[in-house]
């Protein structure tokens, strides 16, 4: 058996002595190599390994190997080693599950290896790694491209799953479990106090880890936004087990009016009738902790997950009549602000955390700080927030899919680590979520505000359909990458050819402006400029970025992978023109009566996406003021799938000789028009990360008579 040890801080990224820094991190990985396997020391029956205590989950033997066999496929990955030690066990040790309902999980097609063979893999892992780190290349600060890094990523990974695999095995039997040294539960029961709200006063609070900070982070924890955070209460108190039973006894798990539409079909399908963690014996309730059960501490947090934690608030607000709801993640923070040491600053945990005092939670009223118990520790609390990146969020190449699969709008945040976070977990800027379903040592506390409405954002996921995330690359991409950014070009062109010929810039139409880009650029030309587009997925990306969202895309690279994008107005350096442009679905066939009266009116390859161009064209026409300008961007590659070929102004013979698209073009334009200029433009699209499309098309512009 090896008994729990003691928690180590995490090393700095920073520092002036660089074999100091190694034996740091040499002893910060072996410490939490040590405690992984603590944990799991108190199985005591090799066959528990198998079992699936969590049905949302894999049985143990999974996490057992997991953690090792993350520190080989990245290094693998990185091409910082070029041998794997177990292909078999790194191929189904490698990937975990985040499932998508409560009954969708069914491993009962894996090949688990024995857990001998996985303990003979951990002390081949474990010996390489030390290895590495006392060989590599080591420069401070340590920074996101180097090998300390991945080993640095390797170690709080493991420190996740120590609390991940701590959940599942509290779900197993006790009979599988014999408790090891220093894993012990508090002791310390009884009633719980009052809970009250206590006054919050309102700021502006700066989410996001700042760049200077010296801990390690995840990807969604970099980057910044700024929140105007209102007055509010929050309670005093993690709501505690008893508070919470006057909710089940008061039926609220029978009352489906609690619940959200979430909630409501949650409790359909698993017919919940008391927390997770609760069980009724002899008509007495009794809690399961990690190794031991006890009858219920009604001073300790409830622990649930998001759906009944909701539920409870929505119930205390009516009995109360008040706005009672959980926090934001913003409002989390301005509490957590409250307590400015932070894990590697504290000389001992302000709160229950860092395995500093229990393998279990406490009562609710034994760390205060300000006015409030339990800022941090003791459980997660949940918030209202679902988990988005921030402004300036990156992926690391390494774990591209650490965060991105969550920015759902299905992942809520928990904040404030529980008595088993350690490492980046137990840090102010910790970052994670779960879906709402999903139990972790998890509770929460309410607050108070004066609206019902909840203020937060919409999640800015990534697109993922290859067509729609190659057109955001198309108009998005940046300058740096191979993208390239032609209709900026074109744009810019155009302008410079209209130069000095006194064209009115009062009012723009950009037809066909798929996800935005042209009309943005329109708009350091033009008063207004309007984008119309036939899909609505497309004018849904340009509609959120004039809002401010950012900009998400995921084109694809090479079979079933691809790459992450974001991308800003502040970045294109177009936040100023949101309030110029509006974006509207649209066929321009049929346009509104509202659209009249431009100035310059610009069609980027739409003109062979139409299917009368004729008619498409006389419409424009009406809709442009005298002496105003008809830009028309064309490839000519009529589709017959699209225009039926007697529709198409050119592409074919007439009286036996050539009569191309431009023939067309001048055919039925040049009564009303005068033709200004005429360029070539090339224009890039990408497939993938290897195979670019090129479009040379003619760049035309023409002024109404």
């Amino acid at each position: 058996m090896t008994k729990l040890v003691p928690t180590l801080k995490p090393p700095l990224l920073t520092g002036a002595n660089i074999e100091e820094k190694r034996a740091h991190i040499k002893a910060y990985f072996n410490n939490s190599w040590a405690q992984y396997e603590s944990l799991f020391s108190n199985i005591n029956k090799d066959e528990a390994f198998y079992i699936k205590a969590e049905s949302l989950r894999h049985p143990l033997v999974f996490y057992f190997g997991h953690t090792a066999t993350f520190y080989i496929n990245k290094l693998i990955l990185g091409k910082y080693i070029d041998t794997r030690i177990n292909p078999h066990l790194e191929s189904i040790c490698a990937v975990g599950v985040d499932e998508m309902s409560w009954d969708d999980l069914n491993s009962e097609n894996y090949d688990w290896p024995e857990i001998d063979e996985v303990r003979v893999y951990r002390q081949q892992v474990s010996s390489l790694i030390n290895d590495i780190i006392d060989t590599m290349p080591l420069s401070l600060p340590i920074k996101p491209d180097s090998l300390a890094w991945i080993i640095l990523m390797g170690i709080e990974h493991e420190r996740i799953h120590l609390e991940t695999s701590s959940v599942i095995i509290r779900m197993l039997g006790l009979e599988h479990l014999t408790p090891v040294e220093g894993w012990q539960p508090c002791t310390d029961s009884s009633s719980a106090p009052t809970n009250s709200l206590v006054p919050q006063t309102g700021r502006e609070v700066q989410l996001g880890k700042p760049d200077t900070n010296a801990t390690y982070g995840w990807d969604n924890e970099y980057g910044d936004k700024q929140v105007a955070v209102a007055d509010f209460s929050a309670s005093q108190y993690l709501v505690s087990n008893q508070e919470y039973l006057a909710f089940v006894e008061a039926g609220g798990y029978q009352q489906p009016q609690y619940w959200t539409v979430e909630g409501q079909q949650w409790l359909a399908a698993m017919k919940p009738q008391l927390p997770r963690f609760w069980f009724k014996r002899d008509d007495v309730l009794y809690q399961r902790n990690l190794l031991s059960e006890m009858p219920l501490p009604l001073n300790w947090p409830v622990e649930v997950n998001y759906l009944e934690a909701k539920a409870f608030c929505n119930w205390l607000a009516e009995s109360s009549g008040r706005y009672i709801r959980l926090p934001t993640e913003a409002q989390w923070q301005l509490m957590r602000e409250t307590q400015p040491e932070d894990l590697t600053t504290w000389s001992e945990a302000p709160g229950n955390t860092n395995l500093e005092f229990f393998a279990s939670s406490c009562p609710v009223n034994r760390f205060q700080t300000n006015g409030l118990f339990d800022v941090l520790g003791n459980v997660w609390q949940w918030t209202e927030t679902p988990i988005d990146g921030f402004t300036g969020f990156n992926v690391h190449p390494l774990y591209d899919d650490f965060s991105t699969p969550t920015f759902d709008g299905k992942h809520n945040l928990i904040k404030g680590g529980s008595w088993i976070s350690t490492g980046n977990e137990a840090v102010m800027h910790s970052r994670y979520a779960f879906r709402r379903h999903f139990f972790q040592h998890a509770g929460f506390r309410y607050i108070e505000s004066d609206s019902a409405n909840v203020p937060v954002e919409p999640v800015a996921s990534y697109e993922m359909d290859a067509s729609i995330a190659n057109e955001l690359a198309a108009h998005y991409g940046q300058a740096d990458n191979s993208f390239g950014n032609n209709l900026v070009s074109a744009v810019s062109a155009m302008m410079a050819q209209l130069s000095g010929k006194n064209v009115p810039t009062h009012r723009a139409l950009d037809i066909g402006c798929s996800v935005g880009r042209g009309t943005f650029e329109l708009a350091r030309y033009f008063e207004h400029v309007d984008g119309i587009d036939f899909t609505a997925r497309n004018i849904q990306h340009a509609l959120a970025f004039k809002e401010g969202q950012p900009v998400r895309f995921a084109p694809p690279s090479e079979g079933q992978l691809v790459e992450f994008y974001e991308v800003t107005t502040k970045q294109l350096e177009l936040n100023e023109l949101a309030d110029k442009v509006d974006f509207y679905q649209g066929d321009g066939h049929n346009l509104k009566p509202q659209f009249s009266g431009y100035d310059l009116i610009f069609c980027n390859l739409v003109l062979s996406d139409v299917y009368d161009p004729a008619a498409f064209l006389a419409a424009l026409t009406q809709r442009l003021n005298p002496a105003g300008i008809l830009v028309l961007n064309n490839d000519y590659q009529w589709k017959a799938a699209t225009t039926e070929p007697d529709k198409w102004l050119g592409g074919f013979k007439v009286n036996g000789e050539n009569f191309t698209g431009r023939d067309g073009l001048n055919q039925h334009l040049s009564s009303v028009f005068t033709l200004l200029s005429e360029t070539t433009v090339n224009q890039t699209k990408r497939i993938n990360s290897r195979q670019t499309t090129l479009t040379c098309s003619e760049l035309t512009l023409w002024q109404r008579q």
